[in-house]
């Protein structure tokens, strides 16, 4: 679809040329039988160039694609109104351009999902210090499958982790049986004070769907929109902070395994493969267990504590939580899993709700 819009938007533009070609005299266009000045000339070619530059920043996924094309309507609609016998048509394009533009400011503009999670990143970013280097003593108080992990994602040497953004692909679904939904999201995250920004863009029945989940000061919001406008779940309240501090929790120990030398974290061993932990945040303490393979990778991660939301984020029910990982690869120093799932264990089996494939992680951002 978004590729068929680019095509009107991108033949609507040429076609404003047509009122440059006219007003110059480089082509004679008996279609438009009206007069057309240079300056109004100069005016079509100008509405057009900006229509077409609408498509190209709509082509790339740009922020900015309603800046553009809130100008080009109003210079587009313009100049068709003075040949409104010959243009009238044109109008009909710039519907389609209206739509673009207003979907643009719902899910780009300053009041949209995106805007809100780059502005709690700056102001997280905002504070960051140097911080110091993890060592070998750091990893002595925890239990010895930890520790081995550890080594072997190459936290040691690097810097304490103050912070991190990740960049993940997949697909998630609501319920079993239930159609899968392709996704995009950013991750920005905090080790000091704990803070979970997750940007997530999915398709449903093929409209857009934006979700924001927030965790900051130990309390936690989810809010899903459709298209960027629709409220469809607003979710909040001690059960959403419970369940979003297991899940800050789990990136911690996946995708940012230097927090782990970090304060908040009681560990018990259980033996050579397994350890469990108790992470306390804001006052909410959770507990998980880690499991490690014959290799020593951290290859699960499961707790009791996180709940199911219900799909309008009302109500929800604890089942136990599990993230199986593999396929561990460099990212940068470290090496991560790059690719995981979220599972949950319902009466009738287990339930694989998401699919996640991290494409890119930096840390330790500099201040912005």
């Amino acid at each position: 679809m978004r590729w068929l819009v680019v095509g009107v938007l991108a033949l609507h533009g040429l076609i404003h040329a047509m009122g440059f070609a006219k007003a110059f005299g480089f082509a004679e266009l008996p279609q438009l039988g009206q007069p057309i000045s240079r300056a109004m000339g100069v005016a079509w070619l100008l509405a057009g160039g900006l229509v077409i530059a609408t498509a190209a920043m709509l082509a790339i996924g740009s922020r900015h694609t309603w800046m553009a094309g809130a100008i080009a309507i109003l210079l587009s609609q313009a100049v068709i109104l003075t040949a409104w016998r010959d243009a009238w048509a044109g109008t009909l394009a710039n519907i389609v351009l209206l739509l673009v533009v207003a979907h643009s400011w719902f899910t780009a503009g300053p009041r949209s999902f995106q805007a809100q999670f780059e502005r709690d990143a700056a102001e997280g970013l905002a504070r960051i210090t140097a911080s110091a280097i993890v060592t070998d003593t750091d990893l002595a108080p925890l239990p010895a499958p930890v520790q081995r992990y550890l080594r072997l994602a190459g936290v040691v040497g690097q810097p304490r982790v103050q912070n991190y953004r990740l960049r993940f692909t997949g697909r998630i679904r609501s319920a079993p049986g239930a159609a899968w939904m392709p996704f995009e999201a950013d991750q920005q995250s905090f080790a000091d004070p704990p803070t979970r920004l997750f940007h997530m863009r999915a398709r449903m029945f093929g409209l857009p769907v934006d979700v924001f989940h927030r965790l900051t000061s130990g309390h936690a919001t989810m809010q899903v929109k459709l298209i960027g406008a629709i409220s469809m779940v607003d979710a909040r309240g001690p059960e959403m902070d419970r369940a979003e501090t297991v899940t800050l929790f789990n990136d911690m120990c996946l995708l940012a395994p230097g927090t782990l030398v970090g304060p908040g974290i009681t560990w018990e061993p259980i033996d050579g493969h397994s350890a469990r932990a108790r992470f306390t945040n804001a006052g909410q303490t959770i507990s998980a267990e880690l499991l490690f393979d014959a290799d020593g990778w951290l290859s699960n991660f499961v707790s009791d504590d996180r709940t199911r939301s219900s799909p309008d984020g009302r109500t929800f029910t604890p089942l136990r939580f599990s993230t199986p990982v593999r396929d561990h690869r460099a990212f940068g120093p470290l090496t991560l899993a790059a690719y995981g799932e979220g599972r949950w264990l319902l009466p009738e089996g287990e339930f694989i709700y998401g699919e996640f494939e991290l494409q890119d992680v930096t840390m330790n951002l500099p201040p912005r």
